[in-house]
């Protein structure tokens, strides 16, 4: 059943499944049904109204995943607002230049993120740990919520690896598309169990855990710490789930010794289906055993590790997308194993391919522009989306690199090093980040960051005994152009957030070349 507007989805949910569950906290905390969750959105509505938010302010939104970030932001979505989430790993400076740039004069916090805002000039500041910090407001009568398709839904702020982040304009009607799209392609049902774990922040986690469950009335548990979502799993045992590679890497890093898996993985490469009850104890065991699909996103992820999941029965498939699309723009189609492809384009997104490889897409759900002003898409409508990627003969994608990164050696040789970093990072589970340097260069050489989840110490020679080997490994995959001639383990983490890494993960490669940049000189110089 189609809706106009996000506001709409939610009153039909509400209205056919009152009792059922719609949100829960991991580790046994309180659950809300549809009933209870629209009780709150009122109440919260109520207390924005007070704090003397109307029809098209802006609102910011620091908070954990916790059910009370969903009253909020629904509650904003009713009164025409629109709400927006910065990363809970934000300095007081990103939050303030955040607050600044999209206009919020009132923002919704907790208690431990109350400094975040102590130099962000705002009217009020509620803290929803802070009793006497919530305005007392009448309850918001939700019936009498006046939303059109063409109102802004949300802002998504970009990760900002160049450059100070824009926000994309998401509007209902863009977010309705994207629904219509991707709920029947994932085959979300009502009741499905999902785990909302991934910063609201990000388009994935907005797209995949909070609207799709406005919208399909799903049972979405919220936990507040990514680093227990492996215990989260055995407890909710999802029907639905979708993870950052690092997720599915650490994964597959305690099941790799599991007998008959690799026999498991043969079969996967060779089109063949797993027996179901092959693996049915160890799925159980890591709460996947009601997976009925799974998805990996946000980087490339190693096609050893999607053809490993596979291999003990659970459907992990690859999939692409960006803000600017709201969601998803490609998956592989349930049910195939492509590993090392991006799948196919969602219904209703079109895709181009330029002559450089560029990756143009267009469709309802693309977003017009970005908050500064500055159009989304060209004057065809198409968004250029900087990465570039090849297509084969049954239309499936496969990105190379994005269209800046691409190095060019001394030689003259086109390196995409995504792909390197890829073959390191499949080599060898140990590497958490690989950077790899040889624009104007003789050669490339690779910065590396182990995972400290895995491998606490960086220079226990364990660690570099490891890593060389991984280096060895997947230079013997790599054409000579793309082989690392030298590489250095650095010392150092870098926490998701931080100033080399993005919340999700991405390098800011610049950063990284300007911090080591003593580093790289002395490889250079060997």
């Amino acid at each position: 059943m189609s809706h106009s507007t996000m506001v709409e989805a939610f009153r039909r949910t509400v209205a056919d499944r009152p009792t059922e569950i719609a949100l829960r906290v991991a580790g046994g905390g309180p659950s809300y049904t549809w009933s209870a969750y629209a009780a709150q959105v009122a109440a919260a509505a109520g207390a924005l109204t007070a704090a003397g938010v109307r029809k098209g302010d802006t609102v910011a939104l620091l908070l954990t995943n916790r059910p009370e970030f969903h009253f909020y932001d629904t509650a904003a979505q009713h009164l025409g607002a629109v709400p927006f989430s910065c990363y809970n790993s934000s300095s007081p400076e990103q939050v303030e230049y955040l607050v600044a740039a999209s206009g919020a004069e009132v923002a919704v916090t907790e208690r431990q993120f109350r400094a975040a805002f102590a130099i962000s000039k705002l009217r009020h500041l509620v803290v929803i740990d802070e009793p006497d910090t919530v305005p007392a407001g009448t309850d918001f009568d939700l019936e009498t919520a006046n939303v059109a398709p063409n109102d802004l839904l949300t802002l998504v702020y970009t990760s900002g690896t160049t450059g100070r982040p824009k926000g994309v304009e998401i509007t209902h009607a863009h977010m309705v598309a994207m629904l219509e799209a991707t709920a029947p392609l994932v085959g979300v049902q009502p009741g499905d169990r999902a785990i909302s774990f991934l910063p609201a922040a990000h388009i994935a986690d907005r797209w995949g855990s909070h609207y799709m469950n406005l919208w399909c009335g799903t049972e979405l548990t919220t936990l507040d710490d990514h680093r227990r979502i492996l215990a989260a799993l055995v407890e909710v045992r999802p029907t639905l789930f979708g993870g950052v590679p690092q997720v599915w890497q650490r994964l597959v890093a305690g099941l790799r010794r599991v007998p008959g898996v690799e026999q498991g993985v043969q079969m996967v490469r060779s089109g063949h289906p797993v027996p179901a009850e092959q693996f049915a104890q160890l799925r159980a065991q890591v709460g996947l055993d009601q997976v009925r699909l799974a998805i990996t996103a946000a980087a490339p992820t190693p096609p050893a590790i999607i053809e490993f999941v596979n291999a003990i029965g659970v459907p992990l498939v690859e999939g692409w997308g960006m803000s600017e699309v709201s969601g998803l723009g490609t998956l592989v189609p349930p049910g195939q194993v492509r590993s090392g492809t991006i799948g196919l384009p969602v219904p209703g997104l079109e895709t181009r391919l330029l002559d450089d490889g560029e990756l143009l897409v267009r469709g309802p759900m693309v977003a017009r522009r970005y908050r500064e002003g500055i159009p989304v898409v060209d004057e065809d409508g198409w968004l250029h989306t900087g990465d570039v990627a090849t297509r084969d003969d049954d239309g499936y994608l496969r990105l190379i690199d994005r269209k800046k990164e691409l190095i060019i050696t001394n030689g003259g040789k086109n390196v995409a090093p995504a792909g390197v970093e890829l073959a390191l990072r499949t080599a060898c589970p140990l590497i958490a980040h690989a950077v790899i340097i040889g624009d104007a260069r003789d050669y490339l050489t690779a910065l590396i960051v182990v995972d400290p989840e895995i491998a606490p110490d960086p220079l226990d020679p364990v660690v570099g005994q490891t890593v060389a080997a991984g280096v060895a490994q997947a230079n013997a995959t790599l054409s000579r152009p793309e082989q690392i001639k030298a590489y250095e383990i650095l010392p150092d983490q870098w926490p998701p957030g931080g100033e080399l890494v993005t919340p999700t993960m991405k390098v800011r490669r610049h950063a990284v070349l300007q911090r080591y940049a003593a580093e790289v000189e002395e490889l250079y110089a060997r």
